[in-house]
Parts: C-alpha cells; sequence; structure tokens
C-alpha cells in the first residue's frame, strides 16, 4: 500500500502548488490557500476506506484463544452497539473501574472476549511498511461507524472529570531538554510548521478542527495513524520520554482534546499530508 501512496502525495503536491502559484497574486494568503487546496485533492480517494474494510472483518471474525469475535464487545453504548460510539469516548467503564479511549477499550474487549494476552495485543500497535496492525484497522472501522455525528464525550463521572483535569495539566505541562509543552505549539493562532498549521486548541474552533479528523491516514507514511499515534509522536518530537500505549495519561489528555472539540461534528477517517 505505501508504493502506491507515496507518489500519490508527490503528485497532489506539485499540483496543489501549482494551482496556488496561478492564484498567488489574487490571494491575501497564498500559503494558505495552497494548503487548502492540497488537503481538498487528498481527500478524493481516501486509503483509510481499505482499512475500515479489513477492521470490518476482524470485528466479525472469531479470533484468539476463546475463538470468539469482537461483535459483544461494549464501547459504552452496549454490547456489539458501534453506531456513534466514537463520538462518546473516551469516557468511564465500571467493569474495569478506568476511563478508557476507544483503543485501551478494544484492548480490554480482545482480552476480555477473545482471551488475547494483553501485553501481546500492545507490543507492536502501530502499523508500519512490513507489518499491519490490526489495532489500526479496528479503530478504523469503529470510527467509521460514527462519521456525520456530533461529539458529545461525558463528563458525569468524577474520574471522567479527574481525566480531563488530568489532560489540561499534561497539555500545558513544559519538560524535557527544550521546555516544551503541548501548548508550546497549540496555544496560538496562525502557528505552522512548513506546510503543517497547527490548530490552537485551546480554542473550541481548533480544538474541534483537529480532533474530528483524527485518526487520519498519512500520505507520507502509507499508514492509517490513531490517535494514541498522535500523541506518541507528538511527546516524540517533544524529547519527552515515550508514552506507554493506552496509558492513563495518554487517554487523560485525549479525554482533555475530544471533550473540548464536544458539538462538532465527527469527520474522520480523515487523509493527511
Amino acid at each position: 500500500m505505501a508504493t502506491v501512496s507515496r507518489p500519490l502525495a508527490y503528485i497532489c503536491c506539485t499540483l496543489a502548488l501549482c494551482a496556488a502559484g496561478l492564484s498567488a497574486a489574487q490571494d491575501k494568503d497564498p500559503t494558505a490557500a495552497a494548503i487548502e487546496q492540497y488537503r481538498q485533492m487528498l481527500a478524493d480517494g481516501n486509503p483509510a476506506e481499505l482499512y475500515e474494510l479489513r477492521g470490518e472483518e476482524l470485528w466479525k471474525t472469531k479470533r484468539g484463544p476463546k475463538n470468539a469475535s469482537l461483535e459483544q464487545c461494549d464501547l459504552g453504548l452496549g454490547p456489539g452497539k458501534i453506531k456513534g460510539a466514537y463520538t462518546q469516548l473516551p469516557r468511564y467503564f465500571p467493569d474495569t473501574d478506568r476511563v478508557e479511549d476507544l483503543e485501551s477499550r478494544l484492548v480490554t474487549c480482545m482480552v476480555q472476549l477473545q482471551g488475547f494476552d494483553r501485553e501481546e495485543v500492545t507490543k507492536k500497535p502501530f502499523g508500519s511498511a512490513s507489518y499491519q496492525s490490526d489495532l489500526e484497522a479496528l479503530v478504523a472501522y469503529v470510527v467509521s461507524q460514527s462519521r456525520g455525528m456530533k461529539m458529545a464525550v461525558p463528563q458525569e463521572h468524577p474520574k471522567e472529570r479527574e481525566a480531563y483535569q488530568l489532560g489540561r495539566e499534561i497539555f500545558f505541562y513544559r519538560a524535557g531538554p527544550y521546555d516544551f509543552a503541548c501548548a508550546t505549539c497549540h496555544s496560538e493562532d496562525g502557528k505552522r510548521i512548513r506546510l503543517q498549521d497547527l490548530p490552537n486548541l485551546t480554542q473550541k474552533k481548533g480544538a474541534q478542527f483537529a480532533y474530528t479528523t483524527w485518526p487520519a491516514y498519512r500520505v507520507s507514511q502509507g499508514e492509517l495513524r490513531t490517535m494514541q499515534w498522535r500523541l506518541w509522536d507528538c511527546f516524540r518530537q517533544q524529547r519527552f520520554p515515550e508514552p506507554k500505549y493506552a496509558s492513563d495519561a495518554t487517554i487523560a489528555l485525549t479525554t482533555f482534546l475530544a471533550v473540548n472539540a464536544n458539538g462538532a461534528e465527527y469527520a474522520g477517517p480523515a487523509i493527511k499530508r
């Protein structure tokens, strides 16, 4: 898949930049216009659909030591109900007595329903050119069932509110060799790294736009990337210690971002450069 998608990135980028050059003289912000054109061209044919199809097969196939499917997995709306489930995650689950995001909840279901070993399931959660991640495919399928629905992440349980507050603290926490925080890049309007704009996640509009377009297919990597990967990569770029997959810290940060996006229409899986 990667050998097909990466040339597509170069073609789309070239066309987008050429188109932008023709209208640059008439556009007050030609760079922003080029980025928007690039996004529109990328959106025409999203490889994330292939991950969705594989994820649906994994969801319905009996696997693991218990030879069971995930069709009775409870994502918060009841066993097997996935329509709109992603728009209400992360949330508190009584059976684990913790707040879980989609990825941690999928791991819980794979362990409880199918009998998989937790450490084995989470050993390699992110795919590569030589490895297909079942978790990424399952995420793609589940989130696709919430497309077009509004975010409504709950804050009723004390542990949900606790997760939100912890996530906020992590977002503004400065540390590491560069004294960075999430807020260093995502708390002001108009910031950009090369052609990558950095949404202001402290504002409702920025939080809604950013959160509702993840998970996303990354053309530059030829892989679908989940929210847990997005946070892992952000920590890496800040030179922080690598966070554990589906840890309380990453779930708390996800909760902070998701709640801030409430009210927005979910539009994922999206496609990004």
